[in-house]
């Protein structure tokens, strides 16, 4: 799966803060991702995220 900085992800399922959409920071092996609700940062490895992927996106939602 393609993941670039920037990109917006829809996980599955939600936050503990009710959202589901996360910014990626960082790329590699490990991705360093930044929830959009409550800017809780964490970094996971890509195997485990990409099973929890919804959708990508490459813009925030709700902003024009």
């Amino acid at each position: 799966m393609q993941l670039n900085v920037g990109d917006i992800i829809t996980m599955k399922k939600k936050h503990p803060c009710g959202s589901s959409d996360w910014e990626v920071l960082r790329v590699g092996q490990d991705l360093r991702i930044k929830c959009l609700g409550c800017a809780h940062q964490l970094m996971i490895a890509r195997r485990n995220i990409e099973k929890s992927i919804k959708k990508v996106s490459k813009d925030i939602p709700g902003k024009s």
